[in-house]
């Protein structure tokens, strides 16, 4: 812990990362407190892969699809029309792909579980939101117990991927809107997880932002980040005890 007398929050944050690097910390203007609504972007935060990637290589277009995807990332590209992009790029892959995908490839990360169903257990409302596809996140939500998905729909037509994609795109503002209506909804602090550009937004709306292994720009929107530990790290910053924690 670091004592300073009356840091400003940028003065404080600059410290820690200076002396304390790779650190996991949250920085607030009063003691943490447990939030009622949980929202969470789902690649690269609550499972370790990024979908529509490990989906490419289904169609071997990997390397071409995982470099639009991390420029997106990045914030070097707007979200919508890269998705669009890549998902374009899928066109007449197989759609029993998309589970072979997820069987063989998609992991949770280490901790997931844990937070999600020790914030359920204290009463927190748990939305994983993500700009990837409901073919993957509604699995991802079951095998992690979220309350609630977001996410896009792919457009399958005799049994194949059309490179187009069903309704509106989840974006950044959606993430946001997600938050914001889940606060209006069951009031109280709120926490957001993420790891990219497109979850800033999220993260200027959020009680707690905790940015989790993230990209330089997502990392500096979040009050809070975990470079080191694993996701219960999250739980650490919010002053939950380990006894209290819900595993297995």
């Amino acid at each position: 812990m670091i004592e300073l007398t009356g840091p400003n929050r940028g003065e404080l944050r600059a410290r820690i990362e200076r002396e304390h690097a790779p650190s996991d910390a949250l920085i607030a203007d009063h003691a943490p407190q447990v939030p009622r609504v949980f929202v969470s972007d789902m690649d690269s935060t609550m499972i370790g892969q990024e979908c529509i990637d490990e989906l490419a290589d289904f169609a071997g277009l990997k390397p071409q699809i995982a470099e639009i995807t991390e420029r997106a990332m990045q914030g070097e590209l707007d979200f919508g029309s890269a998705l669009r992009e890549r998902v374009g790029l899928l066109a007449g892959l197989d759609e029993g792909a998309i589970q072979q995908c997820f069987d063989g490839r998609i992991r949770p990360v280490e901790g997931a579980r844990t937070l999600v169903e020790t914030l359920k257990a204290k009463g927190c409302y748990t939305v994983l939101v993500t700009g990837g596809f409901h073919h993957f996140a509604d699995s991802v939500a079951q095998m992690l117990g979220f309350d609630h998905v977001v996410a896009n729909n792919l457009e399958i037509s005799g049994g194949k991927l059309t490179g187009s994609l069903i309704g509106d795109i989840v974006d950044s503002s959606v993430k946001q809107a997600t938050l914001r209506s889940g606060v209006a909804q069951r009031g109280g602090p709120s926490l957001a997880t993420g790891d990219g550009a497109n979850d800033i937004p999220m993260f200027e709306a959020a009680t707690y932002a905790i940015a989790y292994r993230a990209k330089p720009k997502a990392r500096e929107a979040a009050n809070g980040w975990i470079d080191r530990g694993d996701l219960t790290s999250a739980l650490r910053l919010l002053g939950i005890d380990e006894q209290e924690w819900v595993t297995g």
